[in-house]
């Protein structure tokens, strides 16, 4: 054994492992790729508060996991140590929406893909999601459910008004009610035949209506 051979690391031998080049490109496209699918979630969010946190996660998330990726597939050794170290972490925050899902391993994918070398595939598949994304998530019409609160001042207006909304949408079925002295408060869901919301403005007219509200309903929330 030399004396070169006691002061030799093996740390320093695997700086060389991953090219300078190799690093820029996959870090840069990584980049772009996450800001890509920062975009596309902002574009397509349809849930009721938006978080601009989860947004930068996604971008975040599509860097670290091609820096992961580029280490592990330069060295076997470190590949499996990695899978030991990656099993013992948790995560505890509660994904609110089920297409966040989507996004997160989407920006993971992304990750993995990249970092493989696979650019053409990374790039393209990236871009044909965020079309299919744009397309179908966050699309409203007129079909879309809604509900009309309406407070009325006996059986007779409530009786009118069910009848009027039953002419002049799709679909009308009663959510809840509720009866005090006086006054009814009537849920119900409709689906409307057009865009144009204008009956809910005559319904709010007609005689005994004391108010009448129209909102947008996908289940899950209401706003």
């Amino acid at each position: 054994m030399t004396f070169n051979d006691i002061f030799k690391s093996s740390f320093l031998s695997n700086v060389n492992s991953v090219s300078i080049l190799d690093m820029v490109l996959a870090m840069v496209l990584a980049f772009g790729l996450g800001l890509f699918i920062f975009l596309i979630y902002k574009k397509t969010y349809s849930g009721v508060m938006y978080s601009s946190g989860f947004g930068v996660t996604l971008v975040a998330l599509t860097l670290i996991t091609t820096l992961v990726i580029l280490a592990v597939t330069s060295n076997v050794v470190l590949s499996l140590g990695m899978v030991g170290a990656l099993s013992i972490v948790r995560f505890r925050t509660a994904i609110k929406e089920p297409l966040d899902i989507a996004f997160l391993f989407w920006a993971i994918a992304a990750g993995i893909v990249l970092a493989a070398g696979m650019i053409p595939l990374a790039v393209f598949g990236s871009i044909m999601i965020g079309v299919i994304l744009l397309i179908f998530a966050n699309r409203k019409t007129h079909e879309n459910p809604y509900i009309v609160v309406l407070t009325c001042s006996g059986h007779s207006s409530e009786q009118k008004a069910a009848e009027y909304l039953k002419a002049h949408t799709v679909r009308s079925i009663v959510k809840s009610k509720t009866a005090r002295k006086g006054e009814v408060e009537l849920n119900m869901e409709i689906r409307l035949k057009d865009d144009n919301t204008d009956f809910i403005n005559e319904l709010a007219d007609m005689e005994g209506i004391g108010s009448a509200v129209l909102v947008s309903y996908n289940g899950e929330y209401m706003g």
